[in-house]
Order: structure tokens, then C-alpha cells, then sequence
């Protein structure tokens, strides 16, 4: 694996991978664009650079980590994204957002070509949507397969209540 590094002379090549260590709670990475036009700044960008792109290629990977009570290292979350179709002229994306529930990862949030998942791999996780004044103003109770409307414990499987 070769990585780049900007030094002062310009860009140089890193053959292996690259570890940044502080021992405090500053930024160890900061992209900082100095650039005064309107257009974005600054860019990450992940490329995958394959001589034979596939279909559903691993793009780049996200990984949390930190350690449990037992000093063991746990990937909190992570977050994935993949080349669903490399055809050219129809290229299709994907990418999931992954949790930690209960010891095991959990999709949370999966974003498919055709459609946005939520919850995909049926954890009992509850899902909630706010209003300006209603805490839960769309409440799906994951466990029950129940949908309350302006309803934090739906009582049937559509339980909608009047504000009044």
C-alpha cells in the first residue's frame, strides 16, 4: 500500500501504512482549506483504484474502535460504502451506517440504490421522529410492530392521536 505525504518540497510517496499518536485530545488529522471562493473545501477523498473494478466492490470502510470494560478493542461503529454496479452510464452506490446493540453490529441506516433502509437488520430499535413541540411525532416501536403518530406507546399497529 502506498500512501502520499506533503511535505514542504511537494509530495512524497509512503509505502506503508501511517500511524498519528497524540496524547491529548487535539485533532491527530486536520484537512484545512485556505482557498477564499465559494466552491467546497476541503475535499477527503477515498479512492478505490482497481485494474478490474466489480460489482458491489468494498469502496472504503469507517472504523470506530475503542475498548470495552475488559480492555478489549470493540469497532463501535462503522460506516461502509460500496460500488453496487460498475457499468458505465448506470453506476449505482450504496452506504450503511453500522452499530454496536447488544455485542453484535447492527445496520442502522442502509442506503440502496433503490431504496433507504432503516433498521435492516431487524434489531428491536425503535425509530423516531421529531417535531418543533412533539418529541415523538412519528414513533415506530421496533419490538411491537407498532407506528404511533403523535404516539410514544402505540397501543395498535397504526395508533394515531389528535394534538388536542
Amino acid at each position: 500500500m502506498a500512501l502520499t505525504k506533503i511535505t514542504g518540497t511537494g509530495l512524497e510517496t509512503l509505502s506503508n501504512g501511517v500511524t498519528i499518536t497524540t496524547a491529548d485530545n487535539t485533532a491527530q488529522l486536520k484537512l484545512e482549506s485556505t482557498d477564499a471562493d465559494a466552491n467546497v473545501g476541503p475535499i477527503l477523498e477515498m479512492t478505490r483504484n482497481s485494474s478490474s473494478p466489480a460489482d458491489n466492490d468494498a469502496l472504503g470502510y469507517v472504523k470506530f474502535v475503542g475498548e470495552n470494560d475488559a480492555s478489549e478493542e470493540v469497532q463501535y461503529v462503522y460506516i461502509q460504502a460500496n460500488a453496487v454496479d460498475v457499468s458505465d452510464g448506470t453506476e449505482d452506490g450504496a452506504f450503511e451506517i453500522t452499530t454496536q446493540v447488544g455485542g453484535a453490529g447492527k445496520s442502522r441506516i442502509n442506503l440502496e440504490p433503490t431504496e433507504t433502509v432503516f433498521n435492516d437488520t431487524s434489531a428491536d430499535i425503535d425509530f423516531r421522529v421529531e417535531s418543533n413541540t412533539n418529541a415523538n411525532m412519528l414513533f415506530v416501536d421496533a419490538g411491537n410492530d407498532r407506528i404511533g403518530i403523535n404516539q410514544a406507546s402505540p397501543l395498535q399497529p397504526l395508533h394515531l392521536t389528535d394534538a388536542d
